[in-house]
């Protein structure tokens, strides 16, 4: 999909305000040095890194699209990733209710902590404080950010070891954003509705095209097509789904900066993203600024 005239962006980047490793300013740079044409900012459940990464981004000629990246419910498929691009990423109503995401975030943090700390003491191992994980965050805290305080005790080598061994264990099950009114608040607020990787849902192709089938018709304007966890067979399904029912295609890494095998600006196999899929995405922003208008 990519020559050597082509543009190349990544419409799908962590910073550490959810559970990247790296600033917005950070990932800017390290984007721009890469040669990206331009980036997508989205973090969990999180608009927080935006203003950051927009004036980083202008600083260094780099197009820094804002969004965010919602963990929502369909049906009985928990923890679905939704795309939000391009939306009123300032609207009130929309921050208050990320606000108390984020509070339900850090309670289940604590919980998780605590489930731990109780392992680890079971192994003649010293507790880890709260306060040793909330250093390595700067929005909402979650299990990654666990990860790395126990890393810096030297209890585990990787963030993949820490939730082997101890995250996936303890583990507290969160609550989520149901879809229909994810994808709704998203589109009313002027944005885009983009599945994230959407073999994460499921790889059985009949289901995940019936999933997407019924997504569309609550609204879902489009699907994370090039990813990171999709073969390139698979990569090839997702694009018929998507011509069938006439949505978006969008590509992006799912870049941390903490985790083997995510590169910024490549998917899996190192595939990268023309910065063609930016047309038909921001023709679709325009879209919804006349519809808001």
């Amino acid at each position: 999909m990519t020559t050597e005239q082509t543009a190349y962006i990544d419409l799908h980047v962590h910073s550490s305000f959810s559970d990247g490793a790296f600033t917005p300013s950070q990932v800017v740079e390290r984007a721009a040095t890469e040669g990206l044409r331009a980036i997508a900012i989205a973090d969990h459940d999180s608009v927080a890194g935006v203003p950051e990464g927009i004036a980083a981004g202008a600083e260094r000629g780099l197009e820094v699209i804002p969004a965010i990246e919602l963990s929502v419910q369909f049906k009985t498929y928990k923890d679905v990733h939704l795309l939000g691009y391009g939306m009123d990423w300032g609207d009130r109503g929309f921050l208050e209710q990320l606000g108390l995401l984020r509070e339900r975030r850090e309670l289940r943090s604590h919980d998780i902590l605590a489930a731990v700390n109780e392992r680890l003491a079971g192994e003649g191992r010293a507790v880890i404080g709260f306060e040793e994980v909330a250093i390595h965050a700067r929005g909402a805290i979650g299990r990654p950010h666990i990860a790395r305080a126990m890393i810096g005790r030297g209890y585990v080598d990787s963030v993949e070891e820490a939730f082997r061994r101890y995250l996936v264990p303890c583990n507290v099950p969160k609550r989520y954003w149901p879809m229909d009114d994810a994808i709704a608040t998203i589109r009313r607020l002027g944005g885009v509705a983009v599945l994230a990787h959407p073999t994460s849902v499921s790889t059985l192709r009949p289901e995940l095209r019936s999933i997407i089938t019924e997504l569309a018709e609550l609204g879902l304007d489009g699907i994370e097509v090039f990813n990171n966890m999709a073969l390139p067979e698979e990569m090839a399904v997702l694009q018929r789904i998507a011509g069938d029912r006439g949505l978006l295609m969008t590509g992006g890494s799912d870049f941390h900066g903490i985790e083997e095998g995510q590169e910024l600006g490549r998917g899996r196999g190192g595939i990268r993203f023309d910065d063609t899929l930016l047309t038909p995405l921001k023709a679709r922003l325009e879209q919804r600024k006349v519809e808001r208008s």
